[in-house]
């Protein structure tokens, strides 16, 4: 069994590694003051909002980013985002990502994101440079995919998403568990949104957390199957399958078995194949598929476009959260995009 299974499982042996955890968030804390120490000061920038976790592995941040994105869009809000670029190399960062942009440049997880929303989309491993960036381009407001842990940016809102079904696993930081920094965090941050799981097991444990507000709940929506040579969209339930009827799935995300519970879920029998996060396929790699059809995550489809068969489709998929919470979150970060404009229109009159 790997040590994520076994931090997830609740396994013993890596209680073992609890000396390093307790090293391991020391540092992390220390370095956290440092760095908040060190954040420039006295440029106005944009209102930054940071979709992140405290966890390791996949939680369902880029669907939402796109979500919030969209509906802070339909609202007149000038959004920007920022993006690590992990897995990219970009000519020279801070680098917009354009529909253009390849995953060798930008990463996956950027690629998507810039397919999917209107508005500026910053790589740069150094997120404040990002962010000037973006205020450079007429920005009222930021969301930064992922970042929480990235202290040297300056926040105006932190919202942490965790996976409902998995939650902490054993409640131990890194390496003895899956925490990046450990479960007290969460009373720090504004917002806290769970990613599927059972409502009535996760909501009292978490209000009874002391967080600042009730956290909401979010599910991926899957909606139609699309052929990654093709474009053409089907139904869920009218996947097309060989003549044997073998369906092969594979995910490079941080939690693959998320993707391939969802496939099951759909009525399928998946083979499946899952793959470190964000890794790059190759056209070899896919060959083992044959005829048989094959399926992957829409993050997996930009790193595959250029040699996908004709048997191959992704998952399209949409964040769906409680309507209410969506308001709110929407409404507070329209209130903080206003203010900024207001306070610009102010400095340009004076």
């Amino acid at each position: 069994m790997g040590i994520v299974a076994a931090w997830y499982r609740k396994r013993s042996w890596p209680v073992l590694l609890w000396p390093l955890s307790l090293l391991y968030r020391a540092l992390a804390q220390r370095r956290r003051c440092r760095l908040e120490r060190r954040r420039e000061q006295g440029t106005r920038l944009p209102p930054v909002v940071v979709i992140g976790n405290i966890t390791v592995g996949g939680t369902g941040k880029t669907p939402l980013l796109i979500q919030l994105a969209r509906q802070l869009h339909a609202r007149g809000v000038r959004v920007g985002v920022v993006s690590r670029g992990y897995g990219g190399n970009p000519p020279a960062p801070p680098y917009e990502v354009t529909p253009l942009s390849s995953v060798e440049e930008v990463g996956d997880e950027a690629v998507l994101i810039r397919r999917n929303v209107e508005g500026p989309v910053m790589v740069d491993p150094q997120r404040p440079r990002a962010v000037a960036a973006l205020a450079r381009l007429g920005c009222d407001l930021i969301l930064s995919d992922d970042g929480l842990q990235h202290y040297a940016m300056a926040r105006t809102r932190e919202l942490v998403m965790l996976d409902g079904t998995r939650l902490f696993g054993n409640g131990l930081c890194l390496p003895a568990g899956p925490l990046r920094e450990p479960v007290s965090r969460l009373r720090e941050v504004d917002w806290v949104l769970v990613n599927g799981g059972d409502v009535t097991q996760w909501r009292p444990l978490l209000q009874a957390a002391g967080l600042r507000a009730a956290p909401g709940a979010m599910q991926v929506q899957p909606g139609r199957w699309v052929n990654i040579a093709t474009g053409e969209r089907v139904a869920l339930d009218a996947l097309p399958l060989g003549e044997n009827g073998r369906l092969h799935a594979i995910a490079g995300i941080g939690n693959p078995g998320r993707f391939f519970t969802t496939v099951r879920e759909l009525g399928y029998a998946p083979l499946c194949h899952p793959f470190p996060d964000h890794y790059r396929f190759s056209a070899h790699e896919l060959a083992f598929a044959g005829e048989d059809t094959l399926v992957m995550t829409q993050k997996d489809a930009v790193k595959c476009e250029r040699f996908a068969g004709k048997h191959t489709w992704y998952l399209e998929i949409e964040a769906r959260l409680e309507e209410h919470f969506l308001e709110e979150l929407c409404d507070d970060m329209q209130r903080l995009a206003a203010s900024f404009a207001a306070g610009d229109e102010h400095e340009r009159n004076h």
